[in-house]
């Protein structure tokens, strides 16, 4: 059987790329790396909606432009604008876990 001494965990990895927890490069690369999954999950909920980006930014007054920079994780989004998104553009309920 073969030793597991040379296998890294995930967490290994992120420490030895972007520093520990808390670090600032560590703490930049989860927000960039939150602000993609946010940008999918939009992305994913508007076209099972058969909305275009264009569509959604008019349901909520916004422009195209912000919906495209918002799913490409490209742009910080506040809480409420996330809120308006998926609840008053999509149809769907967010709900927040804090650990």
């Amino acid at each position: 059987m073969k030793s597991n001494k040379n296998i890294t965990t995930f967490e290994e990895h992120l420490t030895k790329q972007y520093g520990p927890i808390g670090s600032e490069r560590r703490t930049e690369f989860e927000a960039r790396a939150k602000s993609f999954v946010i940008g999918e999950l939009l992305k994913e909920e508007r076209l099972e909606a058969n909305l275009t980006q264009e569509e959604l930014a008019d349901r909520i007054g916004a422009k195209k432009s912000y919906i495209s920079r918002v799913e490409n994780g490209k742009t910080d989004i506040q809480l409420s604008t996330l809120f308006r998104l998926f609840e008053f553009g999509l149809g769907k309920r967010i709900n927040i876990i804090i650990e």
